[in-house]
């Protein structure tokens, strides 16, 4: 079988992205017989600031255009916060700026990012009441709960670690999150967002987060492998990535490409 090309635009300081995705689809191929190569354009980013944010988005066209190159199966963003600091719903015009530059560039591959596929695995789920974890400084952490509130998600408690340095983020031990959450009130969530960030690490936790509460707990990373699944008409499947890549959820009609 010819492996699926997975293709994500990735901040520079981003280590996590290209670790847990590969990870969780790694896991699947135990399971299934479909095999993935993974392939990355990067955005110049170091510091997590509204300054630098801005100025990282402005480079995804430019890394659609060098994904669109290798002729990938799907591309999506991997920055959650730099979408949503622009602006409530901002992740479709995102898409719709990077879907065009691919088409211009003769790639077809569906376009997503990683913002909207937490969005878009929340609802799958159907939680209408989440609580969350974020390494980001409180008012960029504010942006982000607004965002999700906006796409008619409560967040009912969140707590942020204000970590300003992209690295440090990518270096944080994601075993402490099982601490961590235990400061979160979780009662009457229908969900748990381990990590609204795609450079904190959190997939050895999920599994363990989950048994622990008894309520589905996703990631940024695994909400985007869910809509890389979903966009490649795969079975939504990866082991011990929790509740929304268990199969009980099923995939809703696919996104337009």
């Amino acid at each position: 079988m010819t492996p699926y090309r997975i293709g994500q635009i990735v901040p520079s300081s981003n280590t996590t992205m290209e670790t847990e995705i590969p990870a969780m689809l790694r896991a699947r191929e135990s399971r299934f017989p479909e095999r993935f190569t993974f392939h990355s354009s990067r955005m110049r980013m170091h510091k997590v600031t509204p300054e630098e944010l801005k100025a990282m988005n402005a480079q995804g066209v430019r890394c659609a255009a060098e994904l669109a190159d290798a002729r990938v199966d799907v591309m999506s963003t991997a920055c959650l916060v730099a979408i949503m600091a622009q602006g409530l719903g901002y992740h479709r015009q995102t898409e719709e700026e990077l879907r065009q530059a691919a088409r211009e560039n003769h790639c077809d591959a569906p376009v997503m990012t990683s913002a909207g596929a937490l969005v878009e695995g929340l609802h799958i789920l159907g939680a209408r009441k989440v609580a969350l974890l974020a390494p980001y400084m409180k008012p960029l952490t504010e942006k982000v709960v607004a965002y999700i509130e906006h796409e008619g998600v409560q967040v009912t408690d969140w707590r942020c670690f204000e970590i300003p340095d992209n690295l440090e983020v990518g270096r944080r031990d994601p075993l402490k999150l099982i601490e961590d959450v235990a400061e979160l009130k979780t009662s009457g969530v229908d969900a748990v967002v381990l990590s609204a960030c795609v450079q904190m690490p959190s997939l050895p936790a999920i599994q363990t987060v989950e048994d622990a509460l008894g309520v589905p707990v996703v990631s940024t990373a695994v909400c985007t492998v869910r809509g890389m699944l979903d966009r490649l008409g795969l079975e939504p499947v990866v082991p011990g990535a929790g509740a929304l890549l268990s199969g009980r959820y099923p995939t809703p009609e696919a996104k337009a490409s």
